[in-house]
């Protein structure tokens, strides 16, 4: 039996993670490993052992917790603080102990039991400074990018792995790019089989979208129970762009990077929505109240925010040339089901998310 072990289980992305490889692999045993922080993960529980996975209570930041599971063949590494603002006005110590440490932890655990270990990273290690010195121009509803580029890695298709990685990037994408390079070399240094998945915004069912994490799920959440917003940033144009990939379209990743760890092992690669699955707030807003029916007041407020940039999209060309997979739901698609998700949990989401 394959025994696969989802850190940050009951989250968002690890708890859809369960759900979806404990339906599709029932000959698995599947654990969900979580510390139920954040508000709204305790809602997950139930489906996951609906599923037919295994839930423990532990955290990432106690080793002890981790070493005390049995024997795994896979670490699914989802356990993170998502927070790009987290550590800018506080103490940066829970972020860096569950992100960095955390993931040392894990790859402890992966070491003592020989395990694949496949890390959801993100976007967010590219540095703001040189995300921001991208040339980009104005349209009626978006910022682009434009096809001539100053920096390597970088094309009106996106930003691609080759990318320069010198320069601050936040708190969180530090965090996670130091995890990379650990990950990288427990992989030389004890033959493990690893694979770094750097992803864009997640978004799909499920997800308690916040405007600092998970914005497409929060503007979606908003429009239906009627909460005001904000275009924060670049003359409160709305214009800023984000590329999105639906949760399902990365269930289908990680499980065919489960299936075969020796075509993975060693790769790190982006994974996103890319141009044609992107969406600026303005666009965002026009699709929310399409689907929803409603309007929202929506304040524009010039003044930027930390750790921001106007434009993010993966080039995942490195991905597709290497794997057959591709994303297989747009923006209305991903908007669409997550609304059917709220309209069948609304009484439980309102509470959780008051």
């Amino acid at each position: 039996m394959t025994r696969v072990l989802v850190t940050g289980g009951s989250g968002f992305v690890g708890a859809n993670l369960c759900v979806g490889l404990a339906d599709r692999h029932p000959d698995w045993h599947i654990v969900a490993f979580d510390n139920l922080r954040r508000r709204g993960s305790e809602l997950n529980l139930t489906r996951i052992r609906e599923a037919g996975a295994g839930f423990v209570h532990g955290d990432v930041r106690a080793v002890e917790d981790l070493l005390a599971l049995e024997r795994v063949d896979a670490i699914v590494e989802c356990s993170a603080e998502p927070s790009v603002m987290a550590g800018v006005d506080g103490a940066p110590g829970y972020l860096v102990e569950t992100n960095l440490v955390g993931a040392y932890h894990c790859l402890e655990l992966a070491r003592r039991d020989g395990a694949q270990v496949v890390f959801l990273s993100t976007s967010r290690v590219y540095p703001i400074a040189r995300l921001e010195a991208l040339v980009i121009h104005e349209t009626e509803s978006r910022f682009e990018l434009a096809a001539e580029q100053p920096l390597s890695g970088a094309s009106a298709a996106g930003v691609a792995e080759g990318f320069p990685l010198d320069g601050a990037r936040t708190l969180y994408g530090a965090t996670k790019l130091a995890a990379e390079h650990l990950i990288a070399d427990y992989a030389a240094g004890y033959g493990l089989q690893t694979v770094v998945d750097r992803c864009g915004v997640i978004a799909g069912p499920w997800q308690m979208g916040k405007v600092d994490q998970g914005v497409f799920s929060h503007w979606l959440l908003s429009h239906f129970y009627g909460r005001p917003l904000s275009y924060i940033g670049y003359g409160g144009s709305g214009k800023q762009v984000r590329d999105l990939v639906h949760v399902d379209d990365l269930l289908d990743l990680v499980e065919d990077q489960l299936l075969r760890p020796g075509h993975w092992a060693g790769t790190s690669f982006n994974v996103g929505g890319g141009r044609e699955g992107s969406l600026s707030l303005v666009e965002t807003t026009e699709l929310c109240r399409e689907l929803t029916g409603n309007e929202v007041p929506i304040h524009a407020s010039a003044e930027g925010r930390a750790g921001d940039v106007p434009l993010y999209l993966s080039d995942c060309s490195a991905l597709f040339a290497h794997t057959d997979w591709r994303p297989r739901r747009g923006p209305r698609e991903v908007l669409s089901d997550t609304l059917r998700w709220i309209e069948g949990h609304h009484e439980a989401l309102a509470g959780a998310l008051s």
